[in-house]
């Protein structure tokens, strides 16, 4: 494919980039990203990637705007209220850039549904707010072997990183860090213990950039890292993380062998 001129035009910032050129930047435009989660780390995930000309965004959500997600959810605005949260998303997209198609899907993920949601996109982004929901992300993108990459923020800390066990070596997967769910009563959501709105904006512009490095084969890797970040204090964090010998999913003995 050739760049048209306008497209030459929008992406200019891209294309003197000596990491991402032309050749980066159609690689972006044939690209396929699948977004689990349309709320405060998804909306500005959506349009960071479409505002940068990721041809294909795959939005799964299935809930609706509502007024006290505008603190922190900007793909939506007071018209959307009501309106399920992938279409508001497409609208917005729409809005950024035409290069790009947004496919929404507007369900649940679950074990039933996430291998054929998967199948086609080249690379998954993790915006979701559940442990569940989570593991099951990490689980299906192991044994689909597609990259994850994979952001969370409660308060006023966030985390993020890559996973692509698949790969091997000193590729990590989600379980190897958190090999189970916390309990219930300790495991809280955005909306049970609060989150500052600003912080999304700053966790999904870094989960944006992760995925963008990773679709141009641009830079270091995130997996084998986990950067932790807190925002009161205005610090950033990046451990080092490795495979675990005992990890149920990607461990040489696993105990998961299927989804579900």
């Amino acid at each position: 494919m050739n760049l048209t001129d306008d497209q030459l035009d929008r992406y200019a910032r891209h294309i003197v980039l000596r990491e991402v050129g032309g050749i980066g930047q159609k690689k972006l435009l044939q690209s396929k990203v699948l977004i689990v989660g349309a709320g405060g780390l998804g909306s500005p995930l959506i349009m960071y990637l479409a505002a940068a000309g990721v041809g294909t965004i795959g939005v799964v959500d299935d809930d609706v705007v509502d007024l006290s997600n505008l603190q922190r959810q900007i793909a939506h605005g007071m018209t959307d209220i009501g309106t399920p949260k992938v279409l508001s998303a497409a609208k917005s997209v729409a809005e950024i850039n035409p290069d790009v198609k947004l496919i929404p899907h507007t369900e649940r993920l679950t074990v039933d549904n996430v291998e054929m949601l998967f199948s086609d996109y080249d690379l998954i982004a993790d915006g979701s707010d559940n442990f569940s929901t989570r593991f099951l992300i990490n689980d299906a993108c192991y044994f689909l072997k597609k990259p994850l990459v994979s952001a969370a923020m409660l308060q006023f800390e966030g985390q993020l990183s890559t996973y692509k066990a698949f790969e091997g070596d000193e590729h990590p997967c989600y379980r190897c860090i958190f090999p189970a769910p916390p309990p219930d009563d300790v495991a809280r959501t955005c909306g049970e213990a609060g989150v500052l709105g600003a912080l999304a904006g700053t966790m999904g512009s870094l989960q944006a950039t992760e995925i963008l490095k990773e679709l141009l084969g641009a830079g270091q890797s995130l997996s084998g890292s986990l950067v932790i970040y807190d925002a009161l204090y205005t610090e950033f964090r990046k451990v080092k993380v490795r495979p675990d010998p005992v990890c149920a999913l990607c461990g040489p003995n696993p105990t998961i062998t299927k989804l579900g």
